[in-house]
């Protein structure tokens, strides 16, 4: 232990010796001299690592936090792995963005210095921005490559950076592994050129990007609408972007589109890094929606349009009287088959549908989008966790003649369209509440539309049972937990024979045509599913489930529910037994 120990302060000692920033090393300095090796080897035992959404981790000192010597290494990585594989990298240039959250600015701006020190152009968003609105920029000039600083809907304490290849989507194998070998080839940081930023951008090789071009972004949006404007009803809807950039964003958007019954939660509207009146800045968490839905019963409004803090993401609750807060919220699921159903179906109607449709979702999200593709004459695929992976299998049927209309995954990212090749909740917004409209002009609301999907193509419960498994300490569980279940095959769940089984770290990723990774997933005698992973950008093993039901004949659709649901009970508490389990 003493030899174990000794290492960490040296590595330590060396990072302090390179660090440009004086805040993180004094931070190392402290844990040094308080002799807290736990907290020298949680830093500095692995680096960050591409995930399902870039590199995210706690801001911090140490090769396994964001910090500026990290974002230098990953900046210079990047621009050497551009103007090696990149056509005209350098001229072409990188588009580079950032969020609201603490260190983003600061973080920015050493990736642009540092991005012209290696001789690659940038273009600089001038505020805060939205992550779908960088990604479009980035297509719009042809960039080289996008990057944006931001952790997405994380907690507080995190920042991250996402990167988005030529072809505008995320970056997959093999330039992932490029760019980190890049950036793992880099011995001193110190020694990395950086251009000082006023200096780079007096002489334009970082260039603003104009007003003008966010203008494009509006259009974009506008044209993969399909409702008219003004809209055939007016839906009075709280929004709330959770002290993230969105306000701005998709009021601008919801306002062109004719909207004007909107009510911001004003004290969620600025972005705030600190995050004030939240816990946990996703809307998927309980209690970040608790502001939006008294501001909602103060108006009586019939919707909550929420984001998270990059608003890539998009949460919808609708008003229920049989909820105690006076809304149900929807699961990502349920508002992932109401976008695909009015894209797919009003598609249809005025014409605008491509001959060939294609739909996208995860290997996580429910199975009932391919019942509904086919029914509406689409082809469906399911693809691994993350947008990267829906994008990319998208690029790849374009040769074949089918044309992405839409993808989603149940963690609320959709993406209803083809102006960003990402999930964007700003154009999900504009397509929700066009549907929305659309319902209301004919006396209904979403969970009558929710209901009569449910009629035509079945039930479907859904649910998550996420550990959260913090520390090196939480890694190896998660590690022994998933080699448990490897080790000792399933045969049965919550008393339903397994029917077939797939692990994806292995043989059977090349049967499916994934790629391969740490998944295992479990399809019952019973029409439910069970899929079991580590998250690719948080502390948590996540374990997925659905259950199936059918509507019987003269059946009341909420007897079918009450049995989907109670299915879906009995696969959380075999879950939770799984995980107490394993030491």
């Amino acid at each position: 232990m003493a030899d174990d120990g000794a290492r960490w302060v040296e590595l330590a000692k060396a990072w302090m010796a390179d660090d440009p920033d004086p805040e993180t090393r004094a931070e190392l300095h402290a844990l040094i001299i308080a002799e807290d090796l736990a907290a020298l080897e949680e830093r500095f035992s692995a680096p960050l690592t591409f995930g399902t959404a870039g590199l995210r981790g706690l801001i911090g000192a140490g090769l396994a936090r964001m910090n500026e010597a990290n974002l230098a290494r990953v900046a210079a990585g990047l621009a050497r792995q551009l103007l090696a594989d990149v056509p005209d990298a350098a001229f072409r240039g990188v588009m580079l963005g950032r969020d609201g959250r603490r260190k983003s600015d600061d973080f920015a701006r050493v990736v642009a210095e540092v991005l012209v020190g290696q001789g690659v152009r940038v273009y600089w968003v001038p505020m805060a921005a939205s992550t779908p609105v960088v990604a479009f920029l980035g297509r719009y000039v042809d960039a080289a490559a996008t990057a944006i600083v931001t952790a997405s809907h994380n907690p507080p304490a995190y920042n991250g950076f996402k990167v988005y290849s030529e072809r505008g989507s995320q970056i997959v194998p093999p330039q992932d592994a490029r760019i980190r070998d890049e950036r793992d080839a880099i011995t001193s940081v110190h020694d990395l050129p950086r251009v000082p930023f006023a200096e780079a951008v007096a002489d334009k090789r970082i260039r603003v990007v104009p007003d003008r071009w966010f203008e494009a972004y509006y259009e974009a949006l506008d044209e993969q609408c399909l409702g008219p404007v003004p809209p055939p009803a007016q839906v009075s809807a709280v929004t709330t972007a959770l002290h993230g950039v969105g306000h701005r964003w998709v009021h601008e958007v919801l306002s062109r589109r004719g909207h004007r019954h909107l009510f911001p939660v004003l004290e969620q509207a600025a972005p705030d890094g600190e995050f004030p009146t939240v816990t946990f800045p996703n809307p998927e968490e309980k209690g970040a929606l608790d502001l939006a839905l008294a501001l909602g019963r103060d108006h009586f409004a019939e919707l909550i349009v929420a984001n998270d803090p990059d608003t890539d993401r998009l949460c919808i609750a609708v008003q229920s009287e049989g909820e105690a807060t006076g809304y149900r919220v929807l699961t990502g699921n349920e508002l992932g088959l109401l976008l695909a159903d009015w894209l797919l179906s009003e598609g249809a109607r005025d014409g605008t549908l491509p001959e060939r449709p294609l739909v996208v979702t995860t290997i996580v999200s429910t199975m009932m989008l391919e019942r509904l593709a086919e029914a509406r004459g689409a082809a469906c695929a399911e693809v691994l966790t993350g947008f990267k992976w829906i994008w990319d299998y998208a690029l790849s049927r374009e040769d074949a003649g089918e044309t992405f209309v839409f993808g989603f995954e149940e963690a609320l990212g959709y993406c209803v369209g083809r102006a960003v090749r990402d999930k964007d909740g700003i154009g999900a917004a504009a397509v929700l509440m066009e549907l929305a409209a659309d319902l209301k002009a004919n006396g209904k609301t979403l969970l009558d539309r929710l209901d009569e999907l449910a009629l035509e193509l079945g039930v479907s419960v859904t649910s998550q049972v996420a550990t959260v498994l913090p520390g090196l300490d939480g890694m190896e569980r998660m590690g022994r937990i998933m080699a448990t279940l490897r080790a000792a095959p399933v045969m049965e769940i919550a008393g339903s024979a397994v029917a077939r089984h797939r692990d994806l770290d292995g043989p059977d990723a090349d049967a499916a045509g994934l790629p391969r990774g740490d998944v295992l997933t479990w399809w019952l005698a019973d029409g439910s599913r069970v899929v079991c992973r580590p998250s690719g950008t948080e502390p948590k093993l996540k374990v997925y489930l659905e259950a199936r039901e059918q509507v019987g004949e003269g059946e009341a659709l909420a007897d079918a529910r009450a049995r989907a649901a109670a299915r879906v009970e009995a696969l959380e508490a075999w879950v939770r037994e799984l995980v107490a389990s394993v030491a």
